[in-house]
């Protein structure tokens, strides 16, 4: 057995600080491996804060049951992630700088990944006070889950607004139907490539309607005061 224990080289020497451990957070990833084991990818403890797992595709319901078992009883949200950088840019740019190449590079985040979509669920245990954000790949071959709803009824709106906005599918889901545009709206707005016609043909508000700040000359002025006029 390896021994991780720090020691001082020489008298006085700083030893490094241990770093903090999270032993609620630790047990909750622990109980959740006993139930979908190596289906856990990867995760992330920020101690005393907060926790990230990613786990296989195969294994999302799964581990919406193993958690829901072990108190996790309270649906926050679920929705999608797409890690593709806008083709677009960010539409934030002056329109007078010279256009900027766009970044190309995907980058998914805490706990990684290894695919363009994602989908990521809140869960909270209400009475040990702890959340843990769910991550998992959603294949680029099939941009289909399963399903949460009969697991949590909250769920089944968070679904249909995923579907209807990143164009991902849920099997077993009772009725995807959309929920806030018409039937036959062609394209899911989330998405990064989808354009943002609005800002193609105005500029980001932010960027050209800024009024000027004071002139720190007019900002430090002393008030003059009035004389006695008695």
């Amino acid at each position: 057995m390896s021994d991780d224990t720090t020691t001082q080289d020489a008298p006085g020497a700083d030893a490094p600080a241990a770093l903090p451990g999270d032993g609620l957070r630790e047990g909750i990833i622990d109980n959740l491996r006993s139930h979908i084991g190596d289906a856990i990818v990867d995760t992330k403890i920020t101690p005393n804060d907060d926790l990230w797992i990613r786990v296989s595709t195969e294994a999302w319901l799964s581990t919406g049951q193993a958690l829901k078992d072990a108190g996790f009883t309270y649906f926050c949200f679920l929705s999608g992630l797409d890690w593709m950088p806008s083709p677009y840019g960010t539409s934030e740019e002056d329109p007078d700088d010279e256009p900027k190449e766009p970044d190309t590079e995907i980058v998914q985040g805490y706990t990684g990944g290894e695919t363009r979509f994602q989908v990521f669920a809140r869960l909270a245990d209400l009475d040990r006070h702890v959340g843990v954000t769910i991550k998992a790949d959603v294949p680029d071959d099939r941009l289909v889950m399963e399903s949460w709803s009969h697991l949590f009824a909250g769920a089944n709106w968070h679904e249909r607004e995923c579907h209807e906005m990143y164009g991902i599918g849920f099997d077993n889901h009772p009725d995807l139907r959309n929920m806030y545009l018409p039937g036959d709206f062609e394209g899911y707005p989330l998405r990064k490539d989808f354009p943002l016609l609005a800002r193609m043909v105005k500029p980001w508000p932010g960027i050209v309607d800024v009024e000027p700040m004071p002139a720190e000359d007019e900002a430090e002025a002393p008030v003059e005061e009035k004389g006695d006029e008695s």
